[in-house]
């Protein structure tokens, strides 16, 4: 790696104001609607309610804008990868038409909202393109341009790109647009306060009871009552519709650099070949750009040598781009559903008062904000056209999802026993005096699994092996200096802190 990178700083995080305090709730509150997740679908959710007049508690375990959203790559389309031809056959025109028209209506609000609120976040209209640099994808990316403009979006089949290497083909659609999502984020944060509605950072939520009210009850014991709450925590924490079954978390790498703008491609790429890889820029001002390349994707816990998948990113975006020094890098977390669709509506068929936003897909700028609208409509009562395709309830179909449900669950299963049995035939011989500084291991300490990190001060963090969420065992990300949990994606920090769902509750500390 060409220069100095900062070690795991988000761009979007680090060039953004930190915002005004939002200490945890000082007791107990009740409010019409308490948003759970302060990411983009929940801020936008509590923000659109707020100025309809409904009284709202924004509840943040972390920081506001800083989680996922904060983590993103901040493009902001409707050209999802390669999804609209499997709508075609899955969800029938009808279903694909319906995706497109609430994606771009997500696109057109958002830029209303930045005129409207005059945010200044780096708004930039741009195409998006999905591309392909081998011959053989051609005629699958024929077949997505055709299956998109289907669908009402704008969409052609090119083969000429801005990028500085040759594709052999691609799908573009303009008029979509790119932006700082934080900046943009704590622009709603500042007009939601002044609507009236509470933010509340550091407030970890850690029971539901639902009800009339509903209550909500946060790790120091305060008890929020809500006539309605709306779980936006990227992963649902609380899941009573199973929908953990119909998700499967991926992790991906980002690397960032400076580069002239005569050299910076202007428009959105991405492409699933070599891991995925993404590509976008955003100013910087002085004649130049930040390159923004994100791949490498994996499931958490699961990854291997993520230092050495960075490495290959950064080889990658030099081979490409030219003699590179890398300024940022970070990864970021989305959750697939089975059937490509995200699951934004009633967490489960008996729910009246709880509704819940997740499985975006990777695409959580656009499907946030189009979550925020669709949620705000069914709070209220009023129509949306596309509430049915996105309902939760949704009857899970063998045509749409059975190959990605049964891969999900055999992936899951492989983990919670495998990785058992695995340790148990490893215990002879993993032992914490193996464990060389900045690195982590499981390793048998009186008969107990323990996850154990040696810091790069050479002192011992010995936590809980099991997930708290169903019981998975951990992995140590040695990159990020993680715990992750393969099954679910929950991960922690060295100490055994949550930090990030969906478990709430943190890795027990072992002493050894």
């Amino acid at each position: 790696m060409d220069g100095p990178t900062r070690a795991h700083a988000s761009y979007w995080i680090e060039t953004a104001p930190p915002g005004d305090p939002a200490p945890p709730p000082d007791g107990d509150l009740t409010v019409d609607v308490a948003v759970v997740g302060a990411g983009i679908a929940g801020i936008a959710t509590a923000w659109e309610l707020a100025r309809r007049g409904h009284e709202v508690a924004l509840l943040e375990a972390d920081r506001v804008a800083a989680g996922v959203t904060g983590h993103t790559t901040a493009k902001l389309t409707a050209l999802h990868t390669l999804v609209y031809d499997r709508l075609r056959r899955t969800r029938g025109k009808e279903g694909a038409h319906l995706y497109a028209t609430s994606q771009t209506d997500a696109i057109r609000h958002a830029a209303g909202v930045v005129d409207e609120l005059g945010i200044d976040c780096d708004w930039e209209e741009t195409a998006a393109y999905t591309y392909a640099e081998g011959a053989g994808r051609t005629g699958e990316l024929r077949e997505e341009a055709d299956a998109a403009r289907e669908a009402g979006l704008a969409a052609e089949y090119v083969s000429d790109t801005d990028l500085p290497y040759p594709v052999a083909g691609a799908v573009r659609v303009a008029g979509q647009a790119q932006f700082h999502p934080r900046k943009y984020l704590l622009a709603l944060v500042a007009d939601l306060r002044r609507l009236g509605g509470r933010v509340h950072e550091h407030t970890r939520v850690v029971g539901l009871s639902e009800g009339e009210p509903c209550v909500l009850t946060t790790d120091a014991g305060v008890k929020v009552r809500a006539g309605t709450v709306v779980v936006a925590t990227h992963y649902p924490i609380f899941d009573r519709a199973l929908l953990f079954t119909r998700l499967s978390p991926r992790r991906e790498l980002v690397v960032a650099a400076p580069v002239e703008e005569s050299r910076a491609p202007r428009g959105m790429y991405i492409t699933t070949e070599q891991n995925t890889r993404s590509v976008r820029t955003a100013p910087l001002g002085d004649g130049k750009r930040l390159l923004i390349v994100t791949g490498e994707h994996f499931t958490p816990g699961a990854g291997g040598d993520v230092e050495a998948r960075f490495d290959t990113l950064t080889t990658w975006a030099s081979q490409r781009f030219g003699d590179l020094t890398f300024t940022h890098r970070w990864a970021t977390q989305d959750n697939d559903s089975t059937d490509s669709v995200p699951l934004v509506g009633p967490l489960h068929p008996r729910s009246r008062h709880v509704h819940v936003a997740t499985g975006f897909g990777g695409w959580g700028l656009s499907s946030g904000i189009m979550a925020g609208r669709l949620l705000c409509d069914l709070v209220a009562g009023r129509e949306n056209p596309w509430s049915e395709l996105y309902d939760p309830r949704r009857v899970m179909s063998v045509v749409r999802e059975g190959k990605e449900f049964v891969k999900h669950q055999s992936d899951v299963a492989r983990h919670f026993v495998g990785d058992r049995l695995q340790h148990l035939k490893d215990s002879s011989t993993a032992s914490v005096e193996h464990i060389a500084p900045g690195d982590g291991a499981i390793v048998h300490v009186n008969g107990k699994r323990c996850a154990v990190h040696r810091d790069q001060d050479g002192n011992v963090h010995a936590v809980s092996a099991k997930c708290t969420h169903l019981g998975c065992l951990v992995a140590f990300n040695r990159a990020e200096r993680t715990w992750e949990c393969p099954c679910h994606g929950s991960r922690f920090d060295a100490d055994g802190r949550v930090v990030q769902g969906p478990a709430v509750h943190p890795l027990e500390r072992r002493d050894i």
